[in-house]
């Protein structure tokens, strides 16, 4: 479980956790991680889940978050792109 692993920390550390992330995935590892920094952490997983207000609103793979009209309502925007 990890609680914001990109959160405050500068773009060499982001691409370092993000290389741990990925050999602990090679291994098949499940992991859990929250965060707000979208973009490096849909990077990374194979499947994302989008909460509001405590319920699941929306989940999938990235690619279909992105496109997915209730993630951008609530918590992607319209601008958003990977």
């Amino acid at each position: 479980l990890l609680d914001e692993p990109f959160s405050g920390i500068d773009p060499i550390a982001v691409y370092e956790v993000q290389k741990i992330l990925r050999k602990l995935k090679e291994r098949r590892m499940g992991i859990l991680i929250t965060d707000h920094n979208v973009r490096e952490t849909l990077k990374l997983v194979d499947r994302a889940y989008i909460i509001h207000k405590g319920d699941v609103r929306c989940e999938g793979k990235a690619e279909f978050l992105v496109d997915d009209p209730v993630a951008r309502e609530i918590y992607l925007g319209p601008e958003f792109n990977l």
